[in-house]
């Protein structure tokens, strides 16, 4: 089958690398995580996969975190927190209280009808902005990427609308591979989690202001005018636009690769909807279905193929947690966890109860699928969600 990524990714013209570290000859022994897109849902979802890779020590030997969207609201914070985890010894209650905690009170809030409303009536604001200055004021607190802990690489990946590529934020450098690429870039954290969340149509687009003076020469090796126009601003929309898993940046670079998805899945449409934003919607939804579920088709074809040298495991919010043939995995109603992942992808105030109830099947369905796919005999059973007394619903 297709590679479920584009690898003229991994070189500008076929010829230089993006970066030193973008496009190895060959596939490292490292461990990339992938944290997909789907609003708040998403980034509590992603939570209870943390805590349980966390318990099973696998969280601190990460080397690379890729995220989109309401994923991004989740690996930034991490990536804020790291070196306070590893102080820590990555304990269990380090992680709750400086990783979950925050990030469920950051849920607490609704985010995009509020950015809307304002970036519509304030003629020095857009819609985009208002979301950066809200994650800012709710959460990272004029924090940079330069913030970030060298090790592991935290990346956060949005959507180029120029080129149709995919733009990605890190510490090290931010980049699209037509444009090029800017090193140590100090940009706020809150600006790259909203450009890697500006869901299209109302949330979109992020405009990005330019240094051309700031550009790594010789990256890409031929500075045409195009180029030259491309450097003025980046345009930047959803990163789930490209790819909703965030595989781009991990997968052509580790053999061992996970995947969480809190994404959206395509429900029937009875009456759809012929006004333009709703039907703008509902198209946008399709194509980003389409696009999310190949990808997973073909990665997953990948780790069952011996002649791969991927391996690796996928969890998902729709996942039926009988289908890992996992004799002891936790107790997992289908009927409740599909009600889970009913709700809503947007930036919108999730209550407690629902909160610990995503956690839980997001701890739940981390666990059958490593145990399953990556069996450890130190990995044992869990005795009970971490929230028990919410249960799933």
């Amino acid at each position: 089958m297709q590679s479920p990524v584009n690898h003229q990714e991994e070189s500008i013209d076929g010829q230089t690398p993006l970066h030193e570290d973008e496009a190895p000859s060959k596939l490292e022994d490292g461990i990339g995580l992938c944290l997909s897109g789907g609003g708040n849902r998403a980034a509590i979802f992603h939570l209870g996969a943390l805590i349980r890779l966390n318990e099973l020590g696998l969280l601190e030997q990460v080397d690379r975190i890729s995220s989109v969207s309401g994923g991004s609201i989740t690996n930034a914070w991490l990536g804020l927190q790291w070196n306070t985890l590893k102080s820590d010894h990555f304990s269990n209650a380090s992680m709750l209280e400086n990783v979950v905690e925050p990030i469920c009170e950051f849920a607490n809030h609704t985010i995009d009808y509020s950015a809307v409303a304002w970036g519509a009536i304030n003629p020095w604001s857009d819609i985009s902005d208002e979301v950066a200055s809200s994650y800012d004021e709710l959460l990272f607190q004029g924090m940079s990427l330069q913030d970030l802990p060298d090790k592991p690489r935290f990346v956060f990946n949005a959507t180029n609308v120029k080129t149709g590529s995919v733009w990605r934020f890190s510490k090290p450098y931010m980049a699209d591979y037509r444009v090029g690429m800017i090193l140590k870039p100090d940009i706020p954290v809150a600006t790259a989690v909203a450009a890697s969340s500006a869901f299209p149509p109302f949330l979109s687009p992020l405009r990005l202001p330019l240094d051309r003076f700031r550009f790594k020469p010789g990256v890409p090796s031929k500075l045409t005018s195009t180029v030259k126009q491309l450097r003025t601003d980046a345009v930047l929309t959803d990163g789930g636009v490209y790819d909703n898993l965030g595989l781009e940046t991990v997968y052509k670079r580790y053999k061992t690769v996970l995947i969480s998805d809190g994404g959206q899945n395509m429900a029937d449409d009875l009456n759809p909807k012929d006004d333009w934003a709703r039907h703008s919607r509902r198209l946008i939804d399709l194509l980003q279905h389409q696009v999310c579920s190949l990808r997973r088709r073909i990665v997953i074809e990948d780790f069952k193929n011996p002649a791969d040298p991927h391996q690796g495991t996928y969890w998902g919010i729709h996942t039926d947690i009988s289908n890992y043939k996992l004799s002891n995995s936790l107790k997992c109603d289908f009927g409740k966890t599909t009600d889970l992942a009913r709700i809503d992808t947007r930036l919108g105030k999730l209550k407690p109860i629902i909160r610990q109830r995503l956690m839980n099947w997001g701890y739940a369905v981390c666990d059958a699928a490593i145990r399953k796919h990556l069996p450890d005999p130190g990995y044992k059973k869990p005795s009970d969600f971490p929230f028990p007394q919410a249960g799933l619903g």
